[in-house]
């Protein structure tokens, strides 16, 4: 276990100053104010955090002080100086040298970022070359010593293998391999942890704090988590529609927020100690751009708001490095409790809606002229799931473990190898055509990404009602538009939303359409595949109170496939672990989430971040990355990773065993001295 610590401040000039900084993008005439007035200073060794909604202008920032603005972008206003040296006065060829060499920056997407045909050796080279004299003639040498410092195994190998050969993680290592190859003074890192699991964001955190210790270097991190900012700020911005409305020290900010927009943002949290109730959620969203402030930005959305607020902008209240933007005092700042019902909590009844007993799902591996088949990828390997009516079981573990595929068996969207998916008593793999397509409308699915499940051509109308039109159902059109108005307003989208695209709505918003389609047809079941893991705090508020809500009104079922432990245990009845195609630990939210017993379930939970600056956590840090389900390890799956393996784990796969009442878990140290009050699942689920 390693026990997470931040570095120590240094009380030194600051690294970086930003003093007014103001970027337009498009029209002169009528431009996007994307950053309208920044002032923040960074100090060496420091952890400055940068919060805020999508849109709010966190990565126009960093693009601004890195000069890689979109076309149409410009700088119409303000200074950055790095070390005393003003970088918007730079020539583009002397910029060039600093970008990448005194300030480094790790984008957001790493696939998008790597170039996917050149290895990714050559790509670190290249910026080793560019900004390390001392190594430009023979830049291996250098290349593998950045892999090993960013925690790479087996560097020497992995220098010659290519993007999509790495897992998320090592693509993210990657990244901050090429951000580190100039020795940077500042490093910019953009949502570095936002597309992984918790387990690789714990290791990538703490590489950047180890780097941080180790080089002295600041750190302006962005991101909308808060337990990041816990954990790893030292100060915090808070940007909204351009402007910072609130800086802070990281444990005052925490202990009392001051302005309104911040105060929200916590309330909108997930947790435990809010199953009962809803979430507290932002009305509206973040205004236009593309016109000028003379008030508060944030008075549409105010509920504190105050008559002197509809007179002039706020005043800044506070020093330039702690304060915040906004007419009242703290003292003045009251928000009311959300008004929302007390959630209904379902009884588990003794029959399963769905149930699914050894189910696979194999795809084969072809090689040769011929495309013989010469193994096969084991994404589901004997998965036993129960699902109960007006309940929610939620599916977790890292990316690759099979999660969405399973889901998507489930639902027959992908045909199981084997095994069984009994639906309310009916067995779907054996149906075909059209009585299986009848039987659809009874279990629907909300997909990741909504942007990419729609058709960008057809109107909101067309596509909520397209799944009403292959089941014949609805009536009319004038009937099914009727209805799609009525699930509009049921998902709080307006009836204008009809005749519109889905690239004219935010992400929150599309995710409302993708959950009106997937209702239109009334179904019992909806498998939700991570729906909130791309929205902001604020938005995803907005959508686990939908689903609640929909759940008490419709009496639904969800399978609920997740890796945000703060969701599942606000939102869940039961969890399951899964962990490369196999379930490993099953039981009640409040059992897993409090009493887990497997290694790897502990692991998934030490490593989850906590919005709270006094917290110290131990994290079980897992080495090196999950097998391939192609060729997984003989024994415990997890054996190689597991810190607790013992030799009959790297023998035998250990059998499901239950502890406790609906509590399971499949490990050889829960299994030891169960004796006879353990009864054999795996042996019951044979004779099923």
């Amino acid at each position: 276990m390693s026990e997470v610590a931040k570095p120590e401040r240094s009380p030194e000039a600051p690294v970086l100053q930003v003093q007014g900084l103001k970027t337009h993008l498009g029209a002169s005439h009528n431009p996007v104010r994307a950053v309208d007035g920044v002032d923040l200073t960074l100090r060496r060794g420091e952890t400055f955090v940068l919060v805020g909604e999508s849109g709010c202008g966190k990565s126009m920032i960093a693009l601004s002080l890195m000069r890689l603005l979109p076309p149409g972008g410009r700088i119409v206003a303000g200074e950055v100086l790095l070390e005393g040296r003003s970088l918007l006065d730079l020539p583009e060829v002397a910029m060039r040298g600093e970008r990448g060499g005194s300030i480094g920056m790790i984008f957001q997407e790493p696939m998008t970022s790597l170039n996917p045909v050149m290895t990714v050796g050559r790509q670190v080279a290249e910026a080793v070359r560019l900004h390390d004299p001392q190594h430009a003639g023979d830049s291996r040498p250098r290349v593998i010593e950045l892999f090993r410092q960013v925690g790479i195994p087996d560097p020497e190998r992995r220098v010659d293998e290519y993007p999509h050969q790495l897992s998320g993680g090592m693509k993210q290592r990657v990244m901050i391999a090429i951000a580190l190859a100039g020795r940077p003074r500042v490093l910019i890192a953009d949502e570095p942890t936002t597309a992984l699991d918790v387990t690789i964001q714990a290791q990538v955190l703490e590489l950047l704090k180890d780097l941080q210790r180790e080089t002295g270097m600041a750190i302006m991190l962005i991101t909308h988590d808060l337990g990041v900012v816990a954990e790893t700020g030292d100060r915090v911005g808070v940007m909204y529609a351009g402007q910072l409305v609130e800086t802070a020290d990281v444990r005052p900010f925490f202990a009392q927020p001051r302005h309104p927009y911040s105060r929200k943002l916590f309330r909108a949290l997930p947790g435990p100690e809010k199953r009962d109730q809803g979430l507290d959620i932002i009305p509206g969203m973040v205004p236009p751009l593309d016109q000028p402030f003379p008030l508060c930005r944030f008075l549409d959305r105010c509920e504190a708001a105050q008559a002197v607020c509809r007179e002039a902008p706020p005043p800044w209240q506070g020093s330039p490095g702690d304060g915040y933007r906004c007419h009242l005092a703290v003292d003045q700042i009251h928000l009311e409790a959300p008004v929302l019902p007390p959630r209904r909590h379902a009884a588990k009844t003794d029959r399963p809606l769905m149930q699914a007993r050894n189910l696979q799902m194999y795809f084969p591996i072809r090689r040769g002229v011929l495309r013989r088949t010469v193994g096969h990828v084991r994404a589901v390997d004997g998965l036993d799931l129960d699902l109960y009516p007006s309940r929610t079981l939620a599916l977790v573990g890292e990316s690759g473990c099979g999660k969405t595929t399973a889901g998507k068996a489930l639902l027959q969207l992908l045909r199981p190898t084997g095994g069984s998916v009994r639906f309310d008593a009916q067995e779907l793999t054996r149906l075909k055509g059209e009585p299986l397509r009848r039987l659809r409308r009874q279990f629907q699915i909300i997909f990741q990404d909504p942007a990419s499940s729609m058709n960008p051509r057809m109107l909101v109308e067309d596509i909520v009602a397209e799944g009403m039109v292959a089941q014949g159902l609805g009536g009319s059109r004038a009937d099914r538009r009727q209805r799609v108005a009525r699930l509009l307003d049921q998902v709080g989208l307006p009836e204008a939303a009809l005749r519109r695209y889905p690239h004219e709505f935010s992400g929150g918003q599309r995710q409302r359409i993708a959950i009106a389609r997937a209702l239109a047809v009334e179904p019992r079941l909806i498998v939700c595949d991570e729906p909130t893991s791309a929205l902001d705090v604020s938005v995803q508020a907005q959508v686990l109170n939908l689903l609640k809500e929909l759940q008490q009104e419709l009496e639904l079922s969800y399978l609920f496939i997740t890796h945000n432990i703060a969701v599942v245990a606000y939102l869940a009845d039961e969890v399951a672990v899964m962990y490369l195609g196999r379930i490993v630990e099953q039981g009640p939210v409040s059992v897993i989430l409090n009493q887990a017993l497997h290694p790897y379930t502990q692991a998934l939970l030490s490593a989850v971040p906590v919005p709270d600056p006094a917290h110290h956590r131990s994290v079980l840090r897992l080495e090196g990355d999950m097998p391939s389900p192609a060729n997984p390890p003989v024994g415990c799956h997890f054996h190689e990773r597991c810190p607790r393996a013992e030799a009959r784990c790297r023998e035998a796969y250990p059998p499901m065993v239950e502890i406790d009442a609906g509590h399971r878990a499949a490990c050889w140290l829960v299994s030891e001295g169960q004796d006879e009050q353990v009864s054999d699942i795996s042996s019951k689920g044979e004779s099923e």
